[in-house]
């Protein structure tokens, strides 16, 4: 038996406990891993809230998409992407449902090598925010010369849309608070603050104008500005707003009903991921760190909205 969440009804995070359950045996083409961190993700929160549904036939819900850990046991055939699984091989686990847990068994093919220039907590939260981050620029086509403006930049998916873009030879602004400038300003990007006055910051920062961009923040402002500068709405894209962006044919990308979830393109991503990491082209900024036990708190935070990068949990 080992630690795992569960959420025990629907609701906010007070919903969410730490239970004993047994990791089972990994099977054909399956590993079990030791958990050393869990990367929490906003949706996460959305999976016990009711927002997708509130059926008590669901209960106790499993949490979680990635982890990273140490193989323990790998089943006949194991092998992911980058090749055969053995135990004590360090990984990365995403697809990984129930991933909030001190151990876990997962399908190989879910496994890719964890870089070693990224510690435990830095290695869980690489690969939701990278896989979308990566698919939203493909999406836009953002290459070399181009100028992408990137709304909600200090976020998860922002800080790796910012460090992607920047690799692939774009130039990047992005908005944020001004407490995460300087921040911003270390990733490549060119900070400037939301809020009223938006579109002539943006345009003195981007004097040669927007190629594209991409909203990361929800709001109304993100979407105005956007419609205004990029000449061209195949090139701006959304993970939040969908309702607005499906009827104003921008690229609505995700899991909501109606939007691309790019699947294809953010397996391929991985492997990309862990390569510029191992190169040192890419960090994971990991905001805050907690015991499996305080994960109300972990959710409690992210759920304002306010983070800068990652939340990890360590069992």
């Amino acid at each position: 038996m080992s630690a795992v969440v569960i959420a025990t009804a629907f609701g906010g995070p007070e919903v969410l406990e730490v239970a004993n359950q047994g990791p089972g045996e990994p099977g054909p083409g399956e590993a079990l891993i030791e958990v050393r961190a869990v990367g929490v993700n906003p949706i996460d929160c959305k999976v016990y809230s009711g927002a997708m549904g509130a059926d008590p036939e669901r209960l106790p819900l499993r949490l979680g998409s990635e982890a990273a850990g140490v193989v323990t046991l790998a089943g006949p055939g194991a092998a992911g992407p980058a090749g055969p699984i053995q135990a004590g091989d360090e990984v990365i686990a995403y697809r990984a449902p129930g991933a909030y847990a001190a151990e876990l068994v997962v399908p190989a093919s879910a496994l890719v090598p964890k870089p070693d220039t990224l510690d435990w907590a830095q290695a869980s939260g690489l690969m939701v925010t990278g896989v979308t981050a990566w698919h939203l620029l493909d999406a836009t086509g953002v290459g070399a010369g181009d100028t992408v403006l990137i709304h909600g930049a200090a976020g998860g998916v922002g800080v790796m849309a910012v460090q992607l873009a920047v690799d692939r030879g774009a130039s990047v602004v992005a908005t944020a608070s001004p407490a995460n400038h300087d921040f911003l300003r270390g990733l490549g990007a060119i900070p400037v603050e939301y809020g009223t006055g938006l579109m002539d910051r943006v345009r003195a920062a981007a004097p040669d104008g927007v190629d594209a961009a991409l909203d990361l923040a929800g709001t109304d402002e993100a979407l105005d500005v956007s419609f205004v500068l990029v000449p061209d709405r195949t090139r701006i894209a959304t993970i939040v707003s969908f309702e607005r962006g499906l009827k104003t044919g921008i690229k609505v990308l995700g899991g909501a009903p109606g939007a691309d979830p790019g699947t294809e393109i953010r397996d391929a991503a991985r492997l990309e991921l862990v390569r510029l990491a191992q190169g040192g082209k890419l960090r994971v900024v990991v905001s805050h760190s907690f015991p499996l036990a305080e994960v109300a708190q972990a959710h409690r935070i992210i759920l304002a909205g306010h983070t800068q990068g990652k939340i990890a949990l360590v069992p």
